[in-house]
């Protein structure tokens, strides 16, 4: 019995984790270093009122600042990736990240404050399609849904690992934490530079007919529609970071008590994201999305049957569990569907539903909740979230058609099944 669970087990193992190369492992692990310091941005309101004594405007903006530069630079990050290569942007990029965060602390004016976090937002977030276009690069396109979900994987333990070595402010001060997270950011390039080689010239088939320029990308109204329902999506997912702090801080939660629920999120994805993933490989891209949109939906509605820390709990498993689903599939299936020759510019393109959202939702929620209230935002996540769902049913099932004919896909290996 228990060596037939450890074969088990071993089986389980190597479908997760067997038959990938090892460039990949490289950029896991660059990934994991990155994300394992990233101080700076959860920080980085904090350090402007308690640091530098400033006022909690002036910290909102900043913020907003980064997210503005992100907002502008995933197209961007992906025009160059195509035209420069996805390595040589990748590791500029993050060489740039790892600068501007050093720099950051010594900006003192409110204006070389907001430029200095406009450019960390720009040169972050134009690291993002590169990375995920050089994924699809080493990674054959049967294996791509699980490298993405590994990935996801590797941001989710860094980030629990960053949040809970926060409280180093108290030893270090904040100085040291731009230092560390820029030192962590600098390794992480110096490692894709040195381990990851170059991929060769993709043998996908491409349409020689088909533009080059980003222009190409936007007259893909299917692959639109798919951002603009993900946008959605990624919206609702935008209120764990305004409507849920803000909810629980009304239903009288200290700080304290809302960071170990949120944690919830982070443990929930390190326990059960790679069996999870195992098994909606069962499934279409079409059904993954759509059924992950309603989830997320569901799980901020269940906070309309009351304020208790359980409730808030199971919320956060359950649209935790959604957002399990939508992530790595919906970035493994922009990898499938875009052209070799377009794949950064159609990553920088998708990155702007995550950007978009991340400024539009904190908006979203704050101001729902200060005009009517928590219930009417809950009952709006519901909505959208189904909404969204009907949307990706359709349109995944059609993306997912033209995948099979623009990216053949080839058997599992069998290392990656037994």
């Amino acid at each position: 019995m228990r060596f037939r669970a450890l074969a088990g087990v071993r089986s389980s193992a190597a479908a997760a984790f067997g038959g990938l190369p090892g460039g990949f492992w490289w950029l896991w692990i660059a990934q994991l270093t990155n994300r394992a310091a990233s101080f700076v941005v959860p920080l980085l309101a904090f350090y402007v009122t308690d640091e530098l004594h400033r006022s909690a405007a002036l910290a909102g903006t900043v913020v907003a600042a980064i997210g503005v530069g992100a907002l502008a630079s995933g197209p961007l990050g992906g025009v160059l990736s195509d035209r420069l290569g996805h390595k040589p942007t990748l590791v500029g990029a993050l060489a740039a990240t790892a600068v501007s965060l050093v720099a950051l602390p010594y900006a003192r004016s409110s204006w070389a404050l907001l430029l200095g976090a406009f450019v960390v937002g720009v040169v972050s977030n134009a690291t993002r399609p590169a990375f995920n276009a050089l994924i699809a690069e080493v990674i054959p396109p049967a294996d791509r849904n699980r490298a993405y979900s590994l990935n996801f994987w590797a941001i989710n333990i860094g980030y629990s690992v960053a949040m809970l070595s926060v409280g180093l402010v108290s030893i270090t001060g904040y100085t040291a934490l731009f230092w560390l997270d820029g030192a962590t950011t600098m390794i992480s390039a110096l490692l894709i530079a040195t381990r990851v080689a170059r991929p060769r010239p993709s043998t996908e088939p491409t349409d020689a007919t088909e533009g080059r320029g980003i222009g190409a990308v936007l007259r893909d109204r299917t692959f639109l529609a798919l951002v603009a329902a993900q946008f959605l999506v990624l919206t609702i997912l935008a209120q764990s970071e305004s409507g849920l702090p803000i909810a629980m801080d009304n239903d009288g939660f200290s700080p304290g008590e809302f960071g170990r629920l949120a944690a919830l999120n982070g443990i929930v994805i390190v326990v059960v994201q790679l069996p999870l993933t195992r098994y909606l490989q069962r499934f279409g891209d079409a059904w993954v999305l759509a059924g992950s949109s309603a989830v997320i939906g569901v799980g901020y509605s269940l906070l309309l049957f009351g304020s208790s820390a359980w409730i808030y709990a199971l919320s956060i498993v359950v649209w935790t569990l959604g957002e399990i689903g939508n992530t790595p599939t919906s970035i493994a299936l922009v990898s499938r569907i875009s052209p070799a020759h377009l794949r950064g510019r159609y990553q920088g393109v998708y990155q702007v539903a995550w950007t978009g959202s991340s400024v539009l939702g904190p908006l979203i929620g704050g101001w729902t909740i200060y005009t009517w209230g928590a219930a009417p935002l809950w009952c709006g996540c519901l909505v959208v979230g189904l909404a969204a769902a009907a949307a990706q049913l359709r349109i995944g099932a059609r993306l997912g058609r033209r995948a099979e004919i623009v990216v053949p896909v080839r058997p599992e290996p069998e290392s990656a099944t037994t």
